[in-house]
């Protein structure tokens, strides 16, 4: 099973219709081809049932991340008369031929292949999904129809029984649903060549007026430097990843790159976003706990000229970023300051003490939930988010939340005794696992934390 989609598709939906563009986001699957015949024999199941299947995990995990739904979702086995259509319209444009029930692409009618990828034509490779087929003109086109072959599933065509080529499913069910020309078209870098190059090519075949205005490739997801691939054998499912990470903080932390730079998965990074979701959600629970505490109709509607300063530097850098190639590592980033004052307010004895205290903490606390929506990042409930979070660092560090809770009766003991060796041992432990130790004057509490020694790597 295959999805067209990319990493930006995380937070471009919520972004456009926030500038209160009308959004249409198509997300196709490819539910027939090769890999996936392969492995349905190998199974025992049919090709369709093995990627419906697919398919509805894919969108458990789609939800799982907070990504928002597709408008239209279409599959390649419930679309054949578009695709037979397409490729009807590319043959009698001259672009294709047919050979033994077989029908592909001719590059060479097509001058500007390789515009997207800024490649030669003589420098191109037959494709990424099929072996060279010395019947082809060039060895550059492509299969845009393929022959049935025994105990594979197929349609009827105008060239007999068979399925279509990688390429021209995604070309025709996005004319489908969005015509020839629309705005972005979204996948991984990986797809610039062969497949968006030919999508173009098909595509322009089929109806000269077809545009693209936008393609957005995002980078790869790797390890140690290495494209994260099932065929390397160093890859870890979403659903593994989830088990002891947050969502939030795998989001976070898919978001904390720009989502055309490769992002390199490590526990570390995994670690820091997690710490850094929680101190987000932490201090707007205590930003919006406060103010829960004070009736809204006595707020005024002053507010410090200090905090609206940086209310509106934050609103600007979240403007201008995201307009700029959506820059979410500087919107993160961003977030710093308006956190930082919301803290000061809270806690610091200045911060107390200031006038419009209250009218600043809901604007502030306003001003930074509205961008956490648009990115994807706010959380039905501070306090739930911040409980899962202590339950995932819990989970990786093999302990128990009554364990943790009797360290920290040990070490109370300890300090009454004077036994601060002991009293320091116990924090460094339980910071080594990942659990940090707060006191104040109301006793210690814990929260999770980067485990101490991965602390260096960052």
């Amino acid at each position: 099973m295959h999805a067209c989609i990319s990493i930006s598709t995380f937070f471009t939906g919520r972004y456009f219709k926030h500038l209160g563009f009308e959004v249409c986001y198509v997300r196709n699957f490819t539910d027939v081809d090769d890999k996936i015949i392969a492995r349905a024999k190998e199974l025992g199941e049919d090709p369709i049932s093995l990627s419906r299947r697919y398919c509805e995990e894919f969108c458990r995990d789609m939800i799982t991340l907070n990504c928002l739904p597709p408008s239209v979702e279409p599959k390649v086995s419930e679309h054949m008369p578009q695709i037979i259509d397409m490729i009807e319209k590319i043959l009698n444009n001259g672009y294709a031929y047919v050979v033994d029930g077989d029908v592909y692409f001719n590059v060479e009618k097509f001058p500007e292949y390789g515009k997207l990828s800024s490649r030669d034509l003589e420098d191109n490779r037959a494709g990424e999904r099929v072996a060279v087929d010395l019947r082809k003109k060039n060895p550059a086109d492509f299969a845009l129809w393929k022959s049935s072959k025994p105990g594979e599933p197929f349609w009827e065509s105008p060239w007999g029984p068979g399925r279509p080529g990688w390429h021209i499913e995604c070309s025709a069910m996005s004319a489908a649903y969005l015509g020839y020309s629309f705005d972005i078209h979204g996948g991984g870098i990986d797809l610039v060549f062969p497949h968006h190059e030919n999508e173009i090519a098909q595509s322009c075949a089929a109806c000269n007026k077809s545009d693209i205005s936008v393609w957005m490739h995002n980078g790869f997801v790797t390890i140690d430097s290495v494209k994260m691939s099932k065929s390397l054998g160093n890859f870890f499912t979403i659903r593994q990843v989830i088990d002891i990470y947050h969502p939030l903080a795998l989001r976070y932390f898919l978001m904390s790159a720009h989502y055309r730079s490769p992002v390199n998965y490590s526990n570390v990074q995994l670690e820091s976003a997690s710490d850094r979701i929680f101190y987000i959600y932490e201090t707007l629970h205590e930003c919006k706990s406060l103010l829960n505490q004070h009736d809204q109709t006595t707020r005024k509607d002053s507010i410090p000229p200090d905090t609206l300063n940086i209310i509106d530097k934050f609103q600007d850098v979240f403007l201008t970023s995201m307009s700029d190639d959506l820059h979410t590592p500087v919107v993160l980033a961003g977030m710093s300051d308006p956190l930082k004052s919301i803290n000061d307010l809270l806690h610091t004895r200045k911060g107390k003490k200031q006038q419009f205290r209250i009218e600043s903490l809901a604007a502030l606390e306003k001003s930074i939930g509205d961008v956490l929506t648009v990115l994807g990042l706010m959380p039905a409930s501070y306090s739930e988010v911040l409980q899962q979070l202590k339950e995932k660092a819990l989970k990786r560090a093999n302990l128990t939340e009554e364990k943790v809770l009797e360290k920290i009766e040990e070490r109370a003991v300890a300090r009454i005794e004077k036994d601060y060796a002991k009293s320091d041992a116990i924090r460094k432990d339980l910071a080594i696992l990942g659990i940090t130790l707060m006191d104040s004057p109301d006793g210690t509490t814990w929260r999770p934390t980067i485990p101490l020694p991965l602390q260096h790597l960052l």
